[in-house]
Parts: C-alpha cells; structure tokens; sequence
C-alpha cells in the first residue's frame, strides 16, 4: 500500500468483531476524549424518512411534510438561512434522524471562515489510561505523523476536510470518499465519525455540514483563495446517518459511544457543479471493508488527516502508518483498533485504510478518540452496525 494513500481525516482543536473482557473500564473511559469535532446523538433511523433532494440548480429543497414536522419543533425554514440556524436552544436542536436538515447556504463558508474552524480543547490525563494494561493491547509508540505530498488530489485523492456549525461555532473534522453500491462509480457518500455530524446524547445534529475534498491541494500555508481552499469545490451535505448506538451514548470524553463512532454522509455541489458526481470530480472513491481480519492480522493501517492543534496548523494533509493493537471501552461492546500517531486535533473523522482481501486499499475504520496529550489513535471496527448505516444512505439515494 502506498503511504500516500489516504486513510483517515481529523478534526481541528481550539487549542487545539472481536469482543474482549475490560478491565478498568471506567479508568479507561475517563481518559479517553474526542480528537475530532463532536456531534450531537440522533435517537434515528433513517429507513423511511423523507430526503432532502437537490433542485435543478443544485439548491437543497425540503420536502412539505419534513417542513410541518420542523415547524412543530418550532423550526421555521424560511428564516433558517437569515440566521436562525444559530438558534441551539436545547428545545429546537434536533436528535432525531428523520429531522435532520442543511438546507445550503452559499458562501456561508469561505476562506477565512474555514480557516478559523475549531474545536473546544477536549482534555485528559495521559496518567488516567495506565490502568487498560492486560485488557487490551499495550499502548502503541508514538508513530510521528508525515506530510503528504502535494498535491494531495494526485496522493490521497478521497481524502480531505468536513466543516461543520455547532453551538460554539465553526468546527472541523476530515473524511473520505467512498464508493455508493447503489451508484457505482458515481458515489456522492463521504465517511466520518458520528461525533462529526451528531453531537451524540447530550444534543443534536450539527448545522451546514460540508466536505471539501482535497483542502489546500497544493499546501500553501495560509490558503488565501477559493480556488487554493477548495480546488474542486465545496460540497453541501443533504443527508446524513450515524449509529443509534453514537447518538443513545456518545459523549466528547471518556469513549463513551466510541466503538461505534461512524458516519456516512451524502453530498451534493453548491451552485449546481459541472453535473458530476463527487466521485467523477476526485477521480477516486474507497471501497468499505466491513468483514476485514480482528486486528491482531492486519499487518499495517494508515490514517490520513489534518491536523490543526500545535505543532500543526490545519493547513496542510499528514499520514501516519502503522501496525494496529486492540483497545476495548466498554466489556460488551467491540474493541476498536489503535495505532501510534502524533496528529492532533483537526484529523477526527478521516478514514483508516489497510489492503483488502483483493490486496487493494480499503476503508476499515475512523479516527475516534485519542488522549489529549497525543501519541496514539483509536477507531471504532467496522461490523454489522456500521454496514447498515452505509447501506441505509446509499438506498435512500439509489438512482439519483
């Protein structure tokens, strides 16, 4: 697999399956927190609710009924794009899959708006994880994170960044582009985490998800324009799904939720693109492996992103590979896998990638959660779970 390849993406800071007995499962889950952006929990299941088609122009529309279920949350549309998107009274923040709503707004995110992007620092005590010894696999070393070479659309092509609106402002975390069985070679589905687009049991979906693919494709530090920012546009989210089990559990520290801390996202051009899908515009999109070997038989993984906490600043796409070990949360939950990796805040959500059965790249995980000092990474394994949030998106636009 070539390093350059790209595996995963992450989240930026404002200072930035096998099942295995756990033993000091609450040490465990108190020193773990959230590398990339957090989301807010949906209670959903998006088998059956309405879609937020694009119009002819390339502009999301909402459907009647959605709109009446909206206003019944007091949620007026037609005043959602003149500023009361910044409404997150707790009463208003939806949770639920079949409320989720991004009705676009153009130029909502321009450069200097992507650039300042972050996250509220998330931290723990290295200290606190001493006690998973003989649970799970020994801590990974640090692996030191490598720049990838620019351009990055010629070395990581389905990689790059998704930005995101939460209480606190503009967030971001990275993701990649996957293959949509339903569309074959015209995939318009992006990978995350959950906490990437839902703010999991203590609040609700995020607002004005967008992913940029390739972000400051030639690294230039700072990117000044539209054209450097975003080289192949700015694609608006008009559906996304994660896990029941993120939105009922997942909190921004202690792990809790994290096994299955995954989401898939369809997307869609602003202003109408060239008519292209997202696929066609990156020339790439990665197959998921949600069958590959327990972790122990993986030889290699390697995790793409952009990291933005110190000594990183956001701007440009880094690797890091290596042999991945086990880490279990929770005793009946999966245990996920971990590698060494000094990226910091800013790569949550992009996708791990290890060779498939055919011995080419594929999908098999996201970055998750991480200490707060740095030197290791974990992500959720992909299984039964995970599948069905991806086969439920990809249904939901099939033929489209």
């Amino acid at each position: 697999m070539r390093l350059n390849r790209p595996t995963f993406a992450a989240r930026r800071g404002r200072s930035a399956g096998r099942r295995t007995p756990v033993l000091a499962a609450v040490a465990v889950a108190a020193a773990l927190a959230l590398t990339a952006t957090a989301c807010g929990p949906s209670e959903s299941n998006a088998a059956g609710s309405p879609s937020t088609p694009a119009s002819p122009d390339g502009k999301i529309t909402i459907p009647d009924d959605l709109k009446d279920r909206l206003k019944e949350h007091g949620i007026d549309l037609d005043k959602w794009k003149n500023g009361e998107w910044k409404n997150w009274d707790r009463e208003t923040w939806l949770r639920e899959a079949k409320d989720f709503v991004n009705p676009m707004i153009e130029d909502l995110w321009d450069p200097e708006r992507m650039r300042e992007a972050e996250q509220p620092d998330q931290s723990v005590e290295e200290e606190d994880i001493a006690g998973d010894k003989g649970v799970t696999d020994p801590t990974p070393e640090p692996v030191r994170a490598q720049a990838v070479s620019t351009p990055f659309h010629d070395s990581a092509p389905e990689a790059g960044k998704l930005l995101l609106d939460g209480p606190k402002g503009p967030m971001v975390c990275s993701a990649t582009v996957v293959q949509d069985p339903a569309n074959p070679g015209r995939s318009n589905l992006v990978w995350t985490a959950g906490h990437c687009v839902h703010a999991g049991k203590e609040g609700g979906w995020y607002r004005n998800i967008a992913f940029v693919p390739s972000y400051n494709d030639n690294g230039t530090s700072p990117a000044a324009t539209k054209e450097e920012v975003a080289p192949l546009g700015v694609w608006w989210g008009d559906w996304a799904q994660t896990s029941d089990q993120w939105i009922s559990q997942g909190t921004t520290t202690g792990g809790h939720g994290a096994p299955y801390d995954f989401a898939v996202i369809h997307v869609t051009p602003m202003k109408g693109g060239s008519g292209k899908s997202l696929e066609e515009t990156v020339g790439s999109a990665l197959p998921v492996n949600f069958n590959a070997p327990a972790t122990p038989k993986i030889s290699t993984m390697t995790a793409t992103g952009y990291p933005a906490a110190p000594p990183f600043d956001g701007e440009r796409m880094f690797q890091c590979q290596d042999r991945p070990g086990r880490l279990s949360i929770e005793a009946d939950q999966p245990t996920m896998h971990r590698i060494g990796c000094t990226m910091t805040g800013g790569a949550s959500g992009g996708g791990w990638v290890a060779p498939g059965r055919n011995g080419k790249p594929a999908l098999v995980s996201n970055t998750s959660i991480g200490p707060s000092t740095g030197g290791w990474l974990a992500g959720p394994r992909l299984g039964p779970e995970a599948k069905t949030v991806y086969d439920r998106v990809s249904r939901k636009f099939a033929g489209r």
